[in-house]
């Protein structure tokens, strides 16, 4: 291959047997093929890649022919993806392309086969997601992705504008990736990503939900949510009065979006994937109804008077808008329905509510609570209620052992 400017011979990554030896067969049969996207960015950053997948010169009908021996899956290849499996994993091979005119702000009308890996790079999202390897040629960086990933920005290749246009999906990776590997939008791509969130709205809902349900899960979800709330109410339109919604001082430092963003605080140590998920949905979702019930009294103070339950139906309204599974639309709801009730501290009071909502529920609602909490002011009536609420689900566990 003829020398490119941004390509870098002394880096080395470490490819799985499955994906060199698929490069291998590739290369020997006369093509062009690289390790692409994710897999090198996630490398270069020293964690995991969970997918291996693989641009080349090679048209569809070529790589079925060199990989003729190989089980395939064949759905993507009008666009000019082979997925071929090897030891039961599929590995995706996709032929070099650029995209045709974008009509849907999700999928190009047409794509067309090219022969050399330049401009198949050039049409991918982020700079980061923009680099190609292969063993003894190294790395292709033609977009300073290893910078930006020095600098941990996400950074769209060329014009934002006309990269969120063709996609508007790429407006919520963007904020996704960041909560995942803790960057920052750079100034031009946050810019544009803030302008054009209402097309975030031509997306499909099940897109939206996974993009947001993945964001909840991040490491960094609290620090991108609270940064980004603008561009996530294009998703969400919900969020937008939250920004700014003033709270009482005695209980609150924050104003309801930035509290909101306590999802950070939420432990979710020990909990399988379903009941972190329902914990995570509900703290997003658990004050989003605020500034429709906010009232101002006549000391000038702040009070959200049944917020608890039309915080429930407007969580109930998001998820059923978002496709979201039925057993989260459920118990999330359920949750913001009495996230700011008092709990009894009699074992009268305990075994009525347990025998109401059961245990699972109950140790949900208290970790619900303590995040929410945490998010309050520091002071000696916030840390009462927490010692309440900690006093509350030891008596009610001692209660369920018993009985068991």
């Amino acid at each position: 291959m003829t020398a490119l400017s941004g390509h870098e011979p002394q880096i080395k990554i470490s490819i799985p047997a499955a994906a060199s030896r698929l490069l291998g067969a590739l290369r020997r049969a006369g093509f062009e093929a690289y390790v692409v996207g994710g897999c090198v960015r996630d490398s270069l950053l020293g964690r995991t890649p969970g997918d291996w997948d693989i641009c080349t010169s090679a048209r569809p009908e070529q790589v079925r022919t060199v990989f003729s021996a190989y089980r395939q899956i064949l759905t993507g290849e009008k666009h000019g993806t082979v997925a071929v499996i090897v030891g039961g994993t599929p590995y995706e091979i996709t032929t070099y392309r650029v995209d045709g005119q974008y009509h849907d702000s999700r999928h190009p009308d047409a794509v067309q086969f090219v022969p050399q890996v330049q401009p198949d790079l050039a049409r991918r999202d982020f700079t980061i997601n923009a680099m190609a390897y292969a063993p003894g040629e190294g790395l292709i960086d033609l977009y300073g992705g290893r910078s930006d990933l020095h600098a941990c920005l996400m950074r769209c290749v060329g014009d934002p504008e006309e990269r969120f246009a063709e996609d508007a999906l790429r407006i919520l990776r963007a904020v996704r990736l960041a909560a995942q590997l803790d960057f920052a939008l750079e100034e031009a791509t946050e810019r544009a990503a803030l302008d054009m969130r209402q097309s975030i709205q031509n997306i499909s809902a099940e897109r939206i939900y996974t993009e947001l349900d993945k964001l909840l899960a991040a490491p960094a979800a609290g620090k991108v949510l609270s940064r980004y709330g603008r561009i996530l109410a294009g998703a969400v339109p919900e969020i937008e009065p939250c920004i700014g919604c003033t709270q009482p001082g005695r209980w609150h430092c924050y104003d309801v979006w930035q509290h909101t963003v306590a999802v950070e605080l939420l432990d979710v140590a020990g909990m399988d994937d379903k009941n972190a998920r329902i914990l995570r949905w509900s703290v997003f979702l658990h004050d989003l109804a605020k500034p429709e019930c906010r009232t101002v009294g006549p000391d000038g103070a702040a009070h959200f008077p049944g917020h608890n339950q039309a915080g429930s139906k407007m969580a109930r309204s998001i998820l059923l808008r978002l496709k979201a599974p039925t057993y989260l639309v459920e118990s999330a709801s359920a949750l913001v329905a009495i996230h700011d009730g008092a709990l009894p501290s009699d074992d009268a009071g305990i075994l009525n509510m347990l025998n109401r909502y059961g245990a699972a529920f109950l140790q949900r609602l208290c970790r619900l609570k303590l995040a929410d909490l945490a998010a309050h002011a520091r002071n000696a009536g916030v840390m009462q209620r927490e010692q309440q609420v900690r006093a509350f689900e030891g008596r009610m566990l001692e209660m369920v052992i018993g009985n068991e």
